[in-house]
């Protein structure tokens, strides 16, 4: 069961991972953890054990399954680098990576998870590395990413929490941000995001903002401006 989406940058989302745990001001809201709650109040047998980090094998060889070209968010509904995912499961995952054409992105908090198996780890060039920054008390991850082996690295502010101080950009192929949705969504202020769209124009790296804060994307809009920011990098 691959996760619809409506993500405009991706195709298609695979979960050879469930559940997760909470250790970020950005996870307060998590929609996986609402969503994984739906799904086990369903009785959808991938989530029986809700919101419980679990691993699910049989997802391993569902991308082969995809014959034309995908834009693959890989683990929507957990975190790759979780500390409980033994370090066998994870290269099962970069073996599939690595043996399909697909462009898989890859996102993470847990970034220093990262760097500790980097060495381990085989980066086909299909493959992009993303962390997420929510506020900028965590902004020291965009240089804890710089240091993987990983060919292409992207970083989403989402859900913005804060301003964010001006940043390196050197390194990074993609930025991505966007407010927190759903209920109780916290505030997003317009010139934090103006702040970090005008970081990658100065430095000329893409900008996708997906949307304001509040509770529906299509309700609160994702305007700018006004115009759309859908940049997006050539993958592959």
């Amino acid at each position: 069961m691959s996760i619809a989406t409506t993500i405009e940058c991706v195709d298609v989302t695979w979960n050879p991972i469930t559940g997760c745990d909470e250790i970020s001001l950005g996870c307060l809201n998590c929609y996986a953890k609402k969503m994984s709650k739906r799904l086990f109040m369903m009785n959808q047998p991938k989530y029986a054990n809700n919101f419980k980090l679990t691993l699910h094998e049989y997802e391993l060889n569902k991308p082969y399954s995809w014959k034309k070209h995908r834009v693959i968010l890989v683990n929507s509904m957990s975190d790759i680098f979780h500390e409980k995912v033994p370090l066998d499961f994870l290269l099962s995952i970069f073996h599939t990576m690595n043996n399909t054409s697909h462009t898989y992105l890859l996102l993470t908090k847990r970034i220093e998870r990262i760097i500790e198996l980097d060495s381990l780890l085989p980066w086909s060039r299909n493959i992009w590395i993303g962390v997420t920054i929510e506020h900028n008390k965590f902004i020291q991850r965009a240089e804890i990413l710089k240091q993987s082996r990983a060919y292409h690295k992207f970083i989403t502010f989402e859900p913005l929490l804060s301003d964010i101080d001006v940043f390196e950009t050197n390194g990074i192929d993609w930025i991505i941000a966007g407010g927190e949705s759903g209920h109780n969504s916290r505030l997003m202020e317009e010139s934090w995001i103006r702040n970090i769209r005008d970081i990658c124009i100065l430095n000329n790296v893409p900008f996708f903002f997906k949307q304001w804060s509040g509770n529906g994307k299509k309700k609160v809009g994702r305007i700018l401006d006004g115009k759309y920011w859908n940049e997006i990098p050539k993958f592959n």
